[in-house]
């Protein structure tokens, strides 16, 4: 597929006037987002929790998460995302790709809108 970057809106999510913008890794084989745990501070998120990260050596860590308001392509959620380090790279992962009806194509490396497929429909 190659590297993905993706221009990105982070926003308190009660004070939309708090935002911030953001290039963004799209990193399908991460379920959280990550965003660096300063520019949540700047926009006064704070955490709801947290949730155990593992690294790909296999190394695993507590990380703290929050909720945000994110607008990526036009399309907006709220999601949750992960504090990261000061140093770590903005990514854009599944859990908040699924919640902007999101996917990556990979031929043309680009998001694109995802089909809203209905499994069942009581009725």
């Amino acid at each position: 597929m190659g590297i993905l970057y993706v221009q990105g809106r982070l926003s308190h999510p009660r004070e939309l006037s708090r935002q911030r913008k953001l290039r963004f890794l799209v990193d399908t084989g991460a379920f959280f987002s990550v965003v660096p745990r300063e520019v949540l501070s700047t926009l006064k998120v704070s955490p709801v929790g947290e949730e155990t990260v593992q690294f790909a050596d296999g190394r695993r860590a507590r990380w703290k998460v929050g909720e945000v308001r994110l607008e990526v392509d036009g399309r907006s959620v709220t999601t949750l995302v992960l504090f990261g380090k000061k140093e770590t790279q903005p990514l854009l992962g599944a859990y908040s790709l699924e919640g902007l009806g999101l996917t990556v194509d990979s031929r043309r490396r680009r998001l694109v809108r995802r089909p809203i497929v209905i499994v069942a429909v009581a009725g």
